[in-house]
């Protein structure tokens, strides 16, 4: 090597012929020479690290060999050759999961898809998971499909299959060791209909068993304790539609009774959700003989809901955004007839098919509902994933909106109350029931309470437009944004910050 002058101002203290020589040229031994090489080979002193300790008893050894324990899983029958590949889901856990928070808050923010038209058959090992799924059979989102709970666990679901067809869904609960688990349900694919699915509760929160569960075809693995909503979210799971991305929070405003501000509260609604909260929207006035979208937001389409209604089954998204009137970017409108020229004896599958077809289109669904009763508006309610009961604070109100506040509880046991919002308070002149006590009766505090203002709200729909669009200041239109934000469940997106300077450099 070549000495250098002690005054170098570039010297930086190393020689690159000593950093950069070979092993045999190294002063000492390179601690990274032989990583990954086995535990041993090298020095100790440049040992990896983050090697495995060679005297650690290994949890995976076979039993009997040096310093190991027996395989939990040595048993296991072997994996059938046309097992389903190995997924990388870990099953359901007991414990706090902020991750599983999130998702559950992500997935609460739009609609869930009820469960389509089939067979389900539970064999339960505890009388508490049987009264679970009772529950959960009971709930909106499971109402098309048909459960029978039976006792005995997943050894009387092997023995009831042998000469009987699989369902659709087997569900199974065991209380066994993994093997005795796994070796039933192999007995129980040798019986099972191709197509069938099968989702099995045990009691053993472990990875690798539910990998093997996994790897062995089984659809779904719980570990209690569970909740109705959890039973119920993963027979969805099952059944979800790939092929369609997401499913709209389907959001139902009701009158109590006639004349109760029910249509204007719901447009002005889904107006803010768009404009506001910039989210997608559509607007759905279901009211066919006098509805009022179309006036409030001075559309008047030659296509609505109606020519929906009449075809459900050639609705699709490009006849969709045909029939529908676009009222803002983000804000499209199914504009009801409001003509006494038809009967419009519509039956209620068609009303459902063509809902669950417009909740594909936006991630919020607004339904304005007329207040008369039949068994499709029975259905839309119970359906929806919110629910808002417009009320007037007067007796007649009061009777309507307990009665349905009753009705859609026992329908709906596993889902939120009704919101309650009170309209028109304050009305000269009118004796009114005070809201704290319309409240108690139905067992629902409101969410809003609008005063009443006919200058406010008779301009705005005198001029087809909204509430904060004719007056943005008004106590009205701070309500309505309230409400709105209540129910979408998010927050109106920051104000762009601008510069001071921007001014000076305006064209003028």
């Amino acid at each position: 090597m070549n000495a250098r002058p002690a005054d170098d101002p570039f010297d930086l203290g190393f020689d690159a012929d000593d950093d950069f020589a070979t092993p045999s040229m190294a002063p000492a031994a390179d601690p990274w020479a032989d990583l990954g090489s086995p535990v041993g080979s090298i020095a100790p002193q440049a040992a990896d690290p983050f090697a495995a300790d060679p005297f650690a008893p290994d949890p995976f050894a076979a039993a009997g060999s040096h310093g190991g324990e027996r395989d939990p899983f040595a048993d296991f029958p072997p994996a059938r050759p046309n097992d389903e590949p190995e997924y990388p889901r870990m099953a359901a856990s007991p414990a706090y999961n902020p991750v599983h928070d999130m998702i559950a808050g992500a997935e609460a923010s739009l609609g869930e898809a009820p469960v389509p038209r089939i067979t389900i058959n539970v064999f339960c090992a505890r009388t508490d998971t049987a009264e679970l799924v009772e529950r959960a059979s009971a709930d909106r989102r499971l109402s098309r499909a048909s459960t029978v709970v039976r006792a005995g666990g997943l050894a009387a679901a092997v023995e009831h299959y042998q000469n009987q067809p699989t369902p659709s869904l087997v569900i199974v609960e065991s209380l066994d060791p993994a093997p005795q688990m796994i070796a039933l349900l192999d007995r129980l694919a040798e019986v099972c209909d191709p197509g069938t699915k099968v989702m099995v509760i045990g009691s053993a929160n472990d990875i690798a068993l539910y990998r093997e569960l996994m790897r062995r075809g089984v659809s779904e693995y719980l570990v209690p304790p569970l909740q109705p909503l959890q039973i119920i979210r993963a027979i969805g799971g099952l059944y979800a539609d790939p092929s369609q991305p997401f499913l709209g929070r389907q959001i139902a405003f009701v009158g109590a009774r006639g004349g109760s501000g029910a249509s204007t509260i719901a447009h002005n609604i889904a107006w803010t959700i768009s404009e506001r909260m910039q989210a997608g929207t559509v607007l759905v006035d279901y009211d066919l003989a006098f509805g009022t979208a179309g006036l409030n937001f001075n559309h008047d389409p030659l296509q609505g809901v109606m020519d929906a209604l009449g075809q459900p089954d050639r609705l699709d998204p490009v006849l969709m955004d045909r029939m529908m009137a676009r009222c803002t970017d983000r804000l499209s409108l199914f504009a009801a007839p409001a003509t006494l020229d038809s009967d419009y004896d519509i039956s209620s599958d068609a009303y459902e098919e063509v809902t669950q077809k417009i909740r594909a289109a936006a991630p919020f669904v607004v339904l304005d509902l007329p207040h008369g009763w039949n068994s499709w508006t029975r259905k839309m309610l119970i359906a929806s994933d919110d629910l808002v009961i417009v009320a007037t604070p007067d007796l007649a109100s009061l009777r309507n909106a307990k009665n349905m506040v009753d009705l859609v509880r026992q329908a709906r046991p596993n889902d939120n109350p009704p919101r309650l919002v009170l309209n028109q308070v304050g009305l000269p002149g009118r004796p009114e029931i005070p809201a704290k006590d319309f409240g108690d009766a139905l067992g629902v505090a409101p969410s809003m309470i609008i005063g009443f203002d006919a200058k406010t709200f008779g301009q705005a729909a005198n001029n087809g437009q909204m509430i904060i669009e004719s007056a943005p200041r008004s106590k009205a239109a701070a309500d309505i944004e309230s409400l709105a934000q209540l129910i979408s469940r998010r927050e109106p997106p920051a104000p762009k910050k601008t510069s001071s300077l921007s001014g000076l450099f305006r064209k003028k």
